[in-house]
């Protein structure tokens, strides 16, 4: 028989308690992370490594420990309202994989991953997948059992899938992703056969400082909130933090502009979630974004949807010219920030079409390995096939094939595949919020992004978790999560650039 929730009055208040400490212990270890990669000392990783593995230990005793086991048994079957609801089923998500792994393996697994790094790192200086396919061999087999301890009765990959995206499903996933390679492989092709001359109008060099001041207005100009927010540089950029700070960072290629200005906005995109996140919900499930694939969704939006939009450079060119001394039109800055380069061997330097086969690429190759379905040792091969079959292109090395990506030096199996399906619910989200606000071009065309700002917040961001992921895309577009709309925008944004 249910207990009543009039017996224990404060077992969720007490529930929200220990999870708003856990939270806190995980944002701090994210602050300290966030001042590892932008402003410490190289000296200072001893110590570091320290205070953020006591953190994470930390973390994980309170995820697993028996007084929240206790809230959550009490809880279970009370009438909870809605919002009460949602957070007894997020923390209880978490609460039962943590408990379900055996610590050992996850002391095993958190070794074995640290020794890899530097392993990987030799591997490909020395462009040498055999020396790096024992670590990963041995990865894959704890990460088999990690699975296996979670629910030993499911697909393992789906498992680990759900690390990152607990609700999509791996079937939507392969659905869309398995769309994706249809649809683009082709189109792509066709812009290789196109006699179409994009500008490439930028030469020579621009220093940080320069490109720093631009993509600083870049950030004003589309509204970040300097109260709650910094720019940095960061070797890999990434934006972090909670809705009273959210952080971003870029970096600065010499002899690329574009490029800082894209992952500004990107990363701008991501923080934008972050601080449109409830205030008075920090600590709990509804005061945090949705997993992945949604705040991916945010940054793709904001970087391509807008950012890569010709009515952006109809709004933007003037400022770039000034910052940069060029005399560069809207549409050849438009034509620059959208060429597509197929024989392009590196995923992180991908263009906005191609940077989803190298994705794919990956996500059939790590489903298949850890299914048990794909050896070690024939990943070279199916990687390079791969890229000649999708991007008509062979690596000549190892180190600009299979061995260029960190995530499997860290066993994160399962993370490639919400980066595209964050691009996907970006193009569906923005075609729900022009259905909403009328066509956007004009107002971004004239600076004006406070509609689109408080669209996604009303529709996205302000939820938290409040919605499992495929509920928070039917309330925020009246529709089942599809990739039509981005299929569409690719073929008429590339086909009118390419003239197709």
């Amino acid at each position: 028989m249910a207990t009543d929730q009039a017996e224990h009055p404060d077992a969720y208040e007490s529930l929200t308690e220990h999870v708003r400490r856990m939270t806190n212990v995980g944002n701090a270890a994210g602050i300290l992370n966030w001042d590892q990669q932008v402003t410490m000392p190289e000296g200072g990783t001893p110590a570091r490594s320290q205070q953020t593995a006591a953190l994470s230990a930390l973390h994980h005793e309170l995820l697993t420990d028996d007084d929240l086991a206790e809230y959550l048994d009490t809880l279970d079957g009370q009438d909870l309202d809605d919002d009460q609801a949602a957070v007894v089923r997020e923390v209880r998500r978490e609460h039962e994989r943590a408990t379900r792994v055996d610590g050992d393996l996850v002391e095993e697994i958190s070794e074995t991953t640290a020794n890899a790094l530097p392993t990987w790192e030799q591997a490909k200086a020395e462009d040498d997948w055999d020396e790096f396919a024992p670590t990963l061999e041995r990865i894959v087999e704890l990460k088999r059992e990690y699975a296996a301890q979670i629910d030993p009765d499911r697909d393992p990959y789906e498992v680990l899938f759900e690390e990152y995206e607990p609700y999509l499903g791996i079937d939507t996933a392969e659905r869309i992703l398995e769309r994706l390679r249809e649809e683009l492989v082709p189109l792509i092709e066709a812009i290789e056969d196109s006699d179409a001359d994009l500008a490439d109008p930028f030469e020579g060099t621009y220093d940080d400082e320069t490109q720093e001041d631009l993509v600083r207005d870049a950030l004003d100009t589309l509204g970040y909130d300097w109260d709650r927010g910094r720019l940095d540089t960061a070797a890999h950029p990434f934006s972090m933090g909670t809705q009273f700070d959210a952080r971003v960072t870029t970096r600065f290629k010499p002899d690329d502009p574009l490029d800082a200005l894209g992952s500004t906005i990107h990363e701008f995109g991501h923080a934008t979630y972050t601080l449109g996140l409830p205030q008075d919900e920090y600590g709990t499930p509804l005061g945090q974004s949705r997993d992945l694939s949604v705040h991916e969704s945010q940054s793709r939006l904001w970087e391509n949807h807008v950012g890569r939009s010709r009515p952006f450079w109809d709004l933007f060119g003037d400022t770039v010219n000034d910052h940069l001394g060029s005399d560069v039109s809207p549409r050849e800055l438009y034509e620059a920030a959208n060429q597509i380069y197929p024989d392009n061997l590196i995923r992180v330097e991908a263009d906005e079409l191609t940077y989803h086969l190298h994705i794919i690429l990956r996500f059939e190759i790590e489903r298949d390995l850890v299914r048990g379905d794909l050896e070690v040792a024939e990943i070279p091969q199916v990687w390079n096939d791969k890229m000649d079959e999708y991007l008509g292109v062979r690596p000549d090395t190892d180190a600009e094939g299979c061995l260029q990506d960190i995530h499997w030096t860290h066993g994160n199996f399962g993370y490639f595949p919400t980066y595209s399906l964050g691009s996907v619910l970006a193009a569906q989200l923005f075609a729900a919020a022009e259905d909403d606000l009328g066509n956007l071009d004009d107002d971004i065309r004239a600076g004006e992004f406070q509609g689109l700002h408080d669209w996604l917040t009303e529709n996205v961001h302000r939820h938290g978790c409040r919605y499992t992921t495929d509920d928070l895309i039917e309330e925020a577009t009246g529709e089942a999560f599809t990739a039509d709309y981005f299929v569409d925008y690719a073929r008429g944004k590339f086909g009118d650039l390419y003239d197709l």
